[in-house]
């Protein structure tokens, strides 16, 4: 009898974190998409001209001034929807590349896929002249085949996750030289287009190529679940998500090629912004703490993150920058102290 009584009280404790952990979930959720449209309403009220919330709504609906109306969904309203579709398939592109091979250095702008990506729309730039709609699907093709390089090169009986990273970070680098040797034999106005779209910046977005991002995010949208279910098994590790019935390889593949996805739409919509998809997932872990990890959360974050250094890039000094030096900014002194971190454990260990 006490043994049954102890066993309920288990189970209604375990019952009881359980929901603590999925109100913890939700509220981070509720919060972060909350601050996304907080942002995004403040840059579309920020510019040349400050205008007010009333002026924005008017803006938007059409029933304010022909300038205003001008304004906002002509130059602003672009440039800031691209702000959120991009940082939401950043940052989801991120933590999936993260999780599936349990390593917060393995975003897709550190092993090369995003260096892929931005070689093949490099050279769509400065030997074909494409630009528009097309320059995504150069983009796709660029960090897919340098995707399945990884994959293959990385690949002895299985994949380990440390060899696919050393091999993604060579890659990269090989992409990256590519990429240069095409930008200083390219002709004058090439070349300079080149740059600045490496450059990186989210008012480089067209209205297709916003579409496109769009059109990606909605129909991996559902797949989001399932995703999800795949890596909370890998991450168990391959044997044991073998015996809970998953298709380990299979399973990576397509979380893999999920990632590549996004984040080749995303570059070639804006260009080679770094450190958002590295960034994305681990603050989301932050803000979650026990209560586990969330696909939508990083894809979230990613777009909190992306705002807030487009915002910085436009407003923060007398004259605009790039979005992707304010993200290199902030970035580059976050891998330092993470590999710093990493050594100090080592040490301790």
């Amino acid at each position: 009898m006490t043994a049954a009584i102890e066993i309920t009280r288990i189970r209604t404790r375990v019952r009881t974190e359980r929901a603590a952990l999925s109100r913890r979930i939700l509220l981070v959720i509720l919060a972060l998409a909350v601050t996304v449209v907080l942002l995004f309403c403040v840059s579309l009220m920020l510019g040349s001209v400050l205008l007010s919330p009333a002026a924005v709504v008017g803006g938007l609906t059409g029933t304010g001034e022909t300038a205003t109306v001008f304004v906002i969904r002509e130059l602003r309203l672009p440039r800031a929807t691209a702000a959120v579709l991009v940082g939401l398939a950043l940052g989801a592109a991120g933590t999936l590349f993260q999780r599936v091979l349990g390593n917060p250095l393995a975003s897709p702008d550190f092993l090369g896929v995003a260096a892929g990506a931005g070689t093949a729309t490099a050279a769509a730039l400065v030997l074909g002249g494409v630009a528009g709609v097309t320059l995504p699907v150069y983009a796709l093709i660029g960090g897919s085949v340098t995707a399945v390089v990884i994959y293959v090169v990385a690949w002895h009986r299985g994949v380990s996750e440390y060899r696919f990273i050393l091999v993604g970070i060579g890659v990269g680098t090989f992409a990256t030289s590519v990429t240069s040797y095409l930008v200083a034999r390219a002709e004058f106005a090439d070349a300079r287009a080149a740059m600045t779209w490496l450059t990186g910046s989210v008012g480089m977005a067209t209205p297709e190529t916003i579409t496109l991002v769009a059109v990606v995010l909605v129909v991996l949208v559902p797949s989001g679940f399932a995703l999800a279910r795949m890596l909370r098994r890998l991450e168990l590790g391959d044997e044991t998500a073998r015996m809970l019935g998953a298709r380990v390889e299979r399973d990576r593949l397509l979380i893999l090629a999920a990632g590549v996805v996004l984040v080749s739409v995303a570059t070639a919509t804006v260009g080679p912004i770094a450190f958002i998809s590295m960034l994305a997932g681990p603050l989301a872990q932050i803000l979650l703490g026990a209560a586990g990890r969330s696909i939508l959360a990083a894809a979230l974050m990613g777009a909190v993150i992306l705002q807030i250094a487009d915002i910085l890039a436009q407003h923060a000094l007398p004259w605009p920058i790039s979005t992707g030096v304010v993200t290199g900014i902030f970035g580059a002194p976050y891998i330092a102290w993470m590999l710093i971190s990493a050594a100090r454990r080592t040490r301790v260990a």
